[in-house]
C-alpha cells in the first residue's frame, strides 16, 4: 500500500495534500468504510448479544448466592459484563497514548490501524468458543476486543482533519456514522434471521448467538481492507525515542500542550462526561431490557435494528441542523433528549415491548448525531500537525475514559440488585456534561487553536 507524498497544510484550512477533489473524495469514501467495518462489533456484540449471553454464562457458573469469583474476587454475576467493559477501558488507556504518539512520530497510521483492527476482529471471532461456564474467556475476549476498537478509533478519527476541510467536516463525520449504522442494521437483519430461525437451521439457541458474535469479527476484518487500501499515510519529520517511552512522554507533552489551549481542554472535559453516559447506555441497554424488563432476545434485536435505521437518519438530520444552528446548540439539544430517555427508561413497565421500541426510536434519532457532531466539533479545536495525539486524548474521552459509567452502573446493581436504580444513576452524566459544554465558547476555542472559524459552529 503506497503512502503517497505529503503536501503542506493550506493556511485556509483545506486538508493537506489536496491534490484533487476526486482524490480527496476517494479517500473520504475509504475512511467511511472503517465505520462500516467496525460498527457491527459495537452493535451486534456489545449492544445486543454479548451482555445478556455473558451474563447467562456467569449466572450458570455462579454459586447459590449468585456470585462468581474471578481471581478470587466476589462479583455478582449480573455485574460481570459492566465490570469487564470498565476493565477494557483501563487497557485502552494504557495503549492509546503509545499508539497516538507512534502515529504522529512515524506518520504510519495504516499499519497501526491494521494491527488494532485485526486484533479486535480476531478476539470477536473467538467468541464462537463461548459456551458452558467459560465466563472468564468471555470477559477476556471482551476486554481485548473493546480495547482494540478504542485504539483503532484513535487512528481512524485522526484522519478526519487530514481528509476534510473545516466547512465539510460536520458532513463527512456524519456520513461516517451513517455508514456505520447502515452496516449495523444490515448485519442485525441477518442476525435476526439466524436467531429467530435457528431451529430450522439445525442450531441450538446458544449456537446461533455464538455464530452471530463470531460473524461480527469476520465482517470487521473483511471490510477493514477497504480503508487500508484507500487511506494514505502522510510523511512526517522523524522523531526519536521508542514507541512505548515516547508514547507516555507524548501523552504528558500533549496534556501540557493542552494547558496552552484551555478551551479545547474544557470541551474534552464536557465530552468526557456526557459521552460516558452515552457509551454506558449503548453497552447496557440490552442487559437492562432482558434482565429488568423481561424482554426476549428477538425483541432486543429488532429494537436495536430500529436504533440503527433511525440513527442513519438522525446522524444526517442532525448534521443538517448543525449547518443551520451550529454544532454546539445541536449537541446541547440532544443531551436534553438523552436525559428524557433515561427518565422514560426508569419508568418503563416490564414486559412492554411497544414502549421499549418507542424508547429505541428516540435513542436512534439522537445517538449518531450527538457522536458525529462531537467528533467534527473537536476537529476544529485541534492545532494543526497534532491530529493523532489530540485525537488520542479525544478517544480516551470517547472510549478510553468511559469506564466510570459502566462502573457506576455495575456498582449500583451490585448494591441494590435493581437495574432501574442503575439506569437512572446515569442522568448525572448528561446533566453535568450539558452544563460544562454550555460554558465552552467554541468560536474562541477554534481561533485559539489557530484554525479558521466556520460560519456556523
Amino acid at each position: 500500500m503506497s503512502t503517497g507524498t505529503t503536501g503542506t497544510a493550506d493556511p485556509a484550512g483545506r486538508p493537506e495534500d489536496d491534490r484533487s477533489a476526486a482524490a480527496r473524495k476517494r479517500e473520504q469514501r475509504g475512511w467511511y468504510f472503517y465505520d462500516f467495518a467496525c460498527s457491527v462489533y459495537s452493535t451486534s456484540v456489545l449492544t445486543v448479544f454479548l451482555g445478556p449471553y455473558l451474563t447467562s454464562i456467569a449466572q450458570a457458573a455462579a454459586g447459590p448466592d449468585g456470585y462468581v469469583h474471578p481471581l478470587g474476587i466476589p462479583v455478582r454475576a449480573g455485574s460481570l459484563f459492566a465490570y469487564s467493559v470498565s476493565a477494557s477501558v483501563v487497557a485502552a488507556v494504557i495503549l492509546m497514548p503509545v499508539v497516538g504518539a507512534a502515529a504522529d512520530r512515524t506518520g504510519r497510521k495504516k499499519p497501526l490501524l491494521a494491527a488494532a483492527a485485526y486484533t479486535g476482529a480476531a478476539a470477536t471471532a473467538g467468541m464462537f468458543f463461548l459456551d458452558g461456564h467459560r465466563y472468564l474467556l468471555g470477559a477476556f475476549l471482551l476486554i481485548v476486543a473493546n480495547a482494540s476498537i478504542s485504539v483503532s478509533m484513535v487512528l481512524y478519527n485522526a484522519y478526519l482533519p487530514q481528509i476534510a476541510g473545516p466547512e465539510e467536516r460536520d458532513a463527512v463525520s456524519s456520513r461516517g456514522w451513517a455508514f456505520g449504522y447502515t452496516s449495523g442494521a444490515l448485519v442485525l437483519v441477518l442476525n435476526l434471521i439466524l436467531y429467530t430461525g435457528h431451529e430450522s437451521f439445525g442450531l441450538a439457541e446458544s449456537d446461533a448467538v455464538r455464530i452471530c458474535l463470531a460473524s461480527a469479527g469476520v465482517w470487521w476484518g473483511a471490510f477493514t481492507l477497504v480503508p487500508l487500501r484507500r487511506l494514505r499515510d502522510r510523511r512526517v519529520e522523524p522523531g526519536g525515542g521508542g514507541a512505548v517511552g515516547s508514547g507516555w512522554k507524548q501523552l504528558l507533552a500533549t496534556l501540557r500542550d493542552m494547558r496552552r489551549h484551555p478551551l479545547t481542554l474544557s470541551f474534552l472535559l464536557a465530552y468526557l462526561v456526557y459521552n460516558d453516559g452515552v457509551q454506558t447506555v449503548i453497552s447496557q441497554a440490552s442487559l437492562y431490557g432482558s434482565q429488568e424488563l423481561g424482554l426476549d432476545q428477538t425483541t432486543l434485536i429488532t429494537a436495536v435494528l430500529l436504533v440503527q435505521i433511525l440513527a442513519v437518519a438522525g446522524a444526517l438530520g442532525m448534521g443538517r441542523l448543525a449547518r443551520t444552528y451550529g454544532a454546539k446548540p445541536t449537541i446541547l439539544a440532544s443531551l436534553v433528549v438523552w436525559t428524557l430517555i433515561l427518565i422514560a427508561a426508569y419508568l418503563l413497565p416490564a414486559g412492554a415491548p411497544v414502549f421499549f421500541y418507542v424508547l429505541a426510536a428516540a435513542i436512534g434519532l439522537v445517538l449518531g448525531g450527538s457522536q458525529a457532531l462531537s467528533r467534527s466539533l473537536f476537529s476544529h479545536l485541534v492545532p494543526r500537525g497534532k491530529e493523532a495525539e489530540y485525537f488520542s486524548a479525544y478517544e480516551m474521552s470517547d472510549r478510553g475514559l468511559s469506564w466510570l459509567g459502566p462502573l457506576v452502573f455495575g456498582l449500583a446493581y451490585q448494591l441494590t440488585g435493581s437495574y432501574r436504580e442503575a439506569i437512572i444513576s446515569l442522568i448525572v452524566f448528561f446533566a453535568l456534561g450539558a452544563v460544562l459544554l454550555a460554558r465552552v465558547p467554541v468560536r474562541r476555542a477554534v481561533e485559539a487553536a489557530g484554525n479558521p472559524v466556520p460560519q456556523r459552529i
